[in-house]
């Protein structure tokens, strides 16, 4: 499970890059699509032009009505080829920018031999994981620095399929999730709540309702709720669950090839995290 956890962690910015990256704006710009239609056309369309309601499960924790502001919509205005024909392209201008020379290194043409590995190594196992399904079906790129960010997109989405049936399996809905994410000392509660689109009267009833069922501390003013033991009781066993769930392809490529993945990796998720993910922070 440490494996699993660790070598996602580090690989994650390189793919996490795309939903902050200026490129990938412009490209969507470019297409015609405003607003966070970008975000939800992009990531969903390797599954087609499908319905706000299929965003709204498989995302799962945006507020339904940011999605539907954006879903269908964005398919009248580029089909979902487009996107990902756009998506792959930001993403090519991004990491050549950010990483200069190293796209065509030796290092990169191992990792993406690594990632891919590990990617390849679940092709079977797509069953109740609709997102890695959907970008497990497109083709792979040539280029390696593309092949090692579609490996991580796939290690991603295989993941956070993953994560969403720990969260059902917990009874925590979307919104309770972010709640309780944030309490466990993810990230802060009003960015969580701002980026998903929820209201503070819906996320304050999250609250009251989490309180309830003894999973966060009561209300005390100008303090931040905190998990109970109940409730970090429940949020371990659903970060323990993703870990289990997802652990099959870093066992597969094996403990050595792992720790050589993160090694090779590393330096260029940390110039993304800083370089595109930091900056849209200002």
């Amino acid at each position: 499970m440490t494996l699993a956890r660790k070598t996602w962690r580090t690989l994650e910015p390189y793919h996490g890059m795309i939903y902050f990256s200026p490129e990938a704006e412009a490209a969507y710009r470019d297409l015609g699509l405003s607003g966070r239609m970008g975000y939800f056309a992009s990531r969903s369309a390797a599954m087609g032009a499908v319905s706000a309601e299929v965003v709204v499960a498989t995302f799962a924790n945006f507020n339904p009505e940011l999605v539907r502001q954006a879903i269908p919509a964005a398919w009248g205005i580029a089909g979902p080829e487009q996107l990902l024909a756009a998506r792959l392209e930001a993403v090519d201008a991004t990491l050549r920018r950010v990483l200069g020379e190293a796209v065509a290194s030796a290092e990169m043409a191992r990792a993406a031999t690594l990632a891919r590995q590990a990617a390849e190594a679940i092709g079977d196992d797509s069953v109740a994981r609709p997102l890695y399904a959907a970008h497990a079906a497109l083709p792979w790129a040539d280029a390696p620095h593309l092949v090692l960010w579609q490996a991580q997109t796939l290690l991603r989405e295989y993941r956070g399929d993953a994560h969403l049936a720990a969260l059902l399996a917990a009874g925590l809905n979307g919104i309770e999730s972010l709640v309780t994410h944030a309490a466990a000392g993810g990230p802060p509660a009003e960015v969580l709540r701002l980026s998903r689109g929820w209201t503070a009267q819906r996320w304050a009833k999250a609250l009251d309702g989490l309180r309830a069922r003894g999973l966060l501390s009561p209300a005390a003013s100008g303090s931040e709720p905190h998990l109970t033991p109940e409730g970090a009781r429940v949020r371990q066993e659903i970060e323990d669950l993703t870990d289990r769930r997802s652990a099959r392809p870093y066992e597969a490529l094996g403990e050595d090839a792992c720790t050589e993945l993160r090694g090779l990796v590393r330096p260029w998720s940390k110039l993304l995290a800083t370089e595109v993910i930091g900056r849209a922070f200002g």
